[in-house]
């Protein structure tokens, strides 16, 4: 099923009215809103729609870079790529929560301004959305694929970064110094079923179905204990 959108946390946030204006006007402004939800199109960044609630209005497909935490010119004020590492992958999205470092602090390595800390609300993955249709995107690829991590930044800016633009610092876990990762990107296909010998489970009709395999060591089994018992009646 094609979802294209996917609810969001009821985040508050001020969007900057010069992105409701089309940017010809409302430069230092903002206006009150509430994050309703995100669109996922591929090759462009996540739209987000907002409801409006002193307009009674819901506005919709807005970069992350139109909205703030507070109605303040942020420092430093980031751009766009700056804000969102990676464009979205395809048009199945889903959104959601990381329980268990939730409520970690967050650090992200941005392009040009170095590292800066927030707090974790959700995360953004795209799926390929339609089994029926061919996969020209890089959603499902291991060596392409990224999460986007939304994070409300210390500067009043929010995010959406890639794990592999990020640490997470756990109260209880991290150690005071931490180390440098040294990994390599995943690109291995893991599965468990092609590239194996077969197992030979076509013609098994038991409900507890044992592989040729598991038959070859139990017939294995057998022949041992036959033995032993010859052995043993040998000695009686």
């Amino acid at each position: 099923m094609s979802t294209l959108i996917c609810n969001l946390p009821a985040i508050h946030v001020w969007v900057r009215k010069e992105y409701l204006k089309d940017h010809k006007s409302g430069h230092g402004e903002f206006v009150k809103g509430v994050w309703v939800t995100a669109k996922s199109m591929p090759g462009r960044a996540f739209y987000f729609e907002t409801y409006l609630y002193e307009y009674a209005a819901l506005f919709d497909k807005l970069p992350i870079s139109a909205f703030v935490s507070e109605p303040k010119t942020p420092d430093p004020d980031m751009s766009l790529p700056n804000l969102q590492f990676w464009n979205c992958m395809d048009y199945g999205v889903t959104a959601i929560t990381k329980s268990i470092i939730g409520s970690a602090d967050y650090e992200i390595n941005t392009r040009d301004h170095g590292s800066i800390r927030g707090e974790y609300i959700c995360t953004l993955d795209n799926y390929h959305d339609s089994a029926d249709s061919i996969d020209c995107s890089t959603a499902e690829t291991p060596a392409e694929h990224k999460s986007h991590n939304l994070i409300a930044l210390d500067n009043g800016q929010f995010a959406l970064y890639p794990n592999n633009r990020m640490r997470i610092y756990d109260n209880s876990l991290t150690p005071a110094k931490v180390k440098t990762p040294d990994f390599k990107v995943s690109t291995d296909y893991y599965q468990v079923e092609h590239g194996y010998e077969r197992d030979g489970l076509g013609d098994q009709d038991d409900y507890f179905w044992k592989t040729a395999k598991d038959r070859d060591i139990i017939k294995d089994r057998d022949i041992i204990a036959d033995v032993d018992d010859q052995r043993a009646h040998h000695w009686e």
